[in-house]
């Protein structure tokens, strides 16, 4: 499957928005408007104007419906949500370049509030994936502790933690330990 750049920015974000939820006692990651300021900066979304407390609420929607996505048990539910977040947010597709990115498609309309931008521009990254029969892709972390969201790029979709490093190695080693365990009897 082809990611364009764009489409790859647009998968990061909705990632990262989503995992911004708060999980069992951790904090939310869009506590308040200083965080979401922080997260449009952070994926260096643009077109998007002076942010306010009714746009974090309404971010804060748009990401329980995105978590809904990835939660999704089969293709017709995940295009279902999909189709009403893109529709709600007032889909206008047009070509853009700015800030040394080359030609690339944009679909939320413009002066867009940066809820319709998130649902319009991510929704359509995540609808690429159900067109090309690649929803299950659209993963959770399979670590007992964690459930983050990821996108599995992996060949062969066989990814199972949203990092290796952390989720997948820490379940490793706790499964080495319990086989030495055992056999030490």
């Amino acid at each position: 499957m082809l990611i364009t750049h764009d489409t790859r920015c647009a998968l990061d974000t909705v990632v990262d928005l989503v995992n911004t939820a708060p999980e069992d006692d951790t904090t939310d990651g869009l506590a308040n408007l200083a965080a979401l300021l922080d997260f449009v900066r952070r994926h260096d979304m643009s077109d998007v104007g002076n942010l306010s407390e009714l746009d974090l609420s309404a971010v804060r929607r748009i990401r329980g419906r995105f978590a809904a996505v990835f939660a999704a048990p089969d293709a017709r539910t995940a295009a279902t949500l999909i189709n009403e977040l893109v529709a709600a947010a007032g889909t206008t597709p047009r070509l853009t370049n700015h800030d040394g990115y080359d030609w690339h498609v944009h679909y939320f309309a413009p002066g867009a509030s940066v809820a319709d931008h998130l649902a319009a521009d991510c929704g359509m990254a995540l609808a690429f994936f159900v067109v090309a029969g690649e929803e299950e892709r659209l993963r959770r972390c399979e670590a007992p502790d964690c459930r983050r969201a990821f996108v599995d790029l992996s060949r062969n979709r066989s990814r199972r933690y949203c990092d290796s490093r952390t989720c997948g190695n820490r379940l490793h080693v706790a499964a080495y330990r319990a086989r030495r365990k055992e056999a030490a009897g």
